[in-house]
């Protein structure tokens, strides 16, 4: 009787080294001097302060943040695509922009991969795309874990979760309290979809329309698998300038990551008692994959609206005196803005203007 191995069980640990092998160089391209050596250690380290003129922070009373979450079934498309070096951004994304929503500056990142089988050319490609989130967050990717489960995903699927760890002064935290009527809504720009809705979004192109990931299509001006795999947005540079040029507390009041449940649930859930949020419906540009998706799924409004961005990544809530200024800060970052609303005294939620 032959004897067992984990090759034979679906596991090949000479292939798993191969792997590792070409993860080194990704991680050190987004460490600062912030991140001390561990090398062959079981966990990352990171400097929380740092004494020098370039890194130091000073902190007074540091709060620390930590959020995580995944890209969902938008890594169907990647598979469909064949194309696996842009999801990591998602994965990045869909955490520090978390983050950013209590005024966090993101430290740290870590992301856990559970494959098939082994395959170091993917592993490369998915961990290339979180290194290179990681860089534009100005974020370290500290480590992370890769998971070989053959009997758990069929061949050639895989999933990803993300960590982030983030710090803010305690002083500094917004957390919606000082939402008050008169402040000015702001939305930001989506890049489209962003990681939400991809269940519907999927089932509308691929079943009810019979399109494929290489479909070209004339509206959108490219194929639905360029469209669906654009990576989420990342938005700490643009908010760390907006913070960093208002020393002054109370500019900006409150921050929406606009994600599963759309503007009005994720919107909603930062407002405190006494206010509501008055959105003027096409108060912003909406970016042609929604209506495309509208068009073929005959998806009415309200289930849009529930489900998608509607072109909307970021939604800030602000002193109306400074309202204008941001707007500028985040054009000057490459970021298109519109006032969308404003907030008045009322039940806490949301409703269209």
């Amino acid at each position: 009787m032959a004897k067992a191995t984990y090759k034979d069980a679906g596991v090949d640990l000479d292939v798993y080294r191969q792997s590792m092998a070409r993860l080194p160089r990704l991680l050190k391209r987004t460490h600062s001097p912030r991140v001390l050596p561990l090398e062959g250690g079981f966990a990352g380290l990171f400097q929380l302060d740092f004494a020098s003129p370039l890194f130091a922070r000073n902190y007074v009373d540091p709060v620390l943040v930590s959020c995580t979450d995944g890209v969902g079934t938008k890594l169907k498309v990647a598979q469909m695509a064949g194309v696996h070096n842009t999801v990591g951004i998602d994965l990045v994304a869909m955490s520090v922009n978390d983050a950013l929503c209590c005024g966090a500056e993101p430290l740290f990142f870590l992301d856990y991969v559970a494959m098939s089988h082994d395959d170091p050319a993917l592993l490369e490609q998915i961990v290339e795309g979180i290194s290179a989130g990681c860089v534009e967050s100005d974020c370290a990717l500290l480590g992370g874990e890769t998971a070989i489960m053959p009997d758990l995903y069929a061949r050639g699927d895989y999933d990803l979760a993300g960590f982030c760890v983030g710090v803010v002064e305690r002083r500094r935290v917004i957390d919606g309290q000082a939402i008050a009527a008169g402040d000015a809504i702001l939305g930001v720009a989506s890049s489209g979809l962003h990681s939400n809705g991809y269940s519907l979004a999927r089932k509308v192109a691929f079943d009810i329309a019979g399109l494929s990931a290489d479909t070209l299509v004339d509206e959108l001006g490219r194929t639905v698998g360029q469209e669906l795999l654009t990576p989420t947005r990342i938005y700490v540079r643009a908010l760390r300038r907006v913070q960093s040029t208002y020393k002054v507390k109370g500019v900006v009041h409150g921050i929406a990551h606009i994600t599963g449940g759309g503007l009005h649930e994720n919107l909603e859930r930062i407002l405190p008692e006494g206010v509501e949020a008055v959105v003027e419906r096409g108060s912003w540009r909406v970016p042609p994959v929604f209506t495309w998706l509208k068009r073929l799924g005959e998806i009415d409004d309200a289930e849009m609206d529930r489900v998608f961005n509607m072109g909307l990544g970021l939604v800030l809530m602000v002193s109306p005196y400074y309202a204008d200024s941001i707007r500028h800060q985040l054009a000057d970052c490459g970021l298109e803005s519109w006032h969308i609303g404003q907030m008045a005294a009322g039940p806490r939620q949301v409703r269209w203007g």
